[in-house]
């Protein structure tokens, strides 16, 4: 499972990353927008990264990708 880190935006939408993505970050205008590309973000992540990862660890993170809000300051 992966966590995600969001946070709503002083001027309006939402910025969310996943810590454990070294660069993988993303941002919506609604915090459902946000959710969804930074799905799509994380899966482009996980793509571009296989040819380094085991085949088990790379089906594994495919299969668990889950979103957990996780609120910060």
């Amino acid at each position: 499972k992966l966590r995600v880190l969001i946070r709503a935006e002083s001027v309006g939408g939402y910025s969310v990353s996943v810590p454990a993505l070294p660069g993988c970050y993303s941002e919506g205008d609604t915090l459902e927008e946000a959710l969804t590309n930074i799905r799509e973000a994380a899966e482009l992540w996980l793509e571009d990264a296989a040819p380094l990862i085991s085949a088990d660890v790379l089906a594994t993170h495919f299969l668990r990708i889950s979103l957990r809000l996780c609120a910060f300051a």
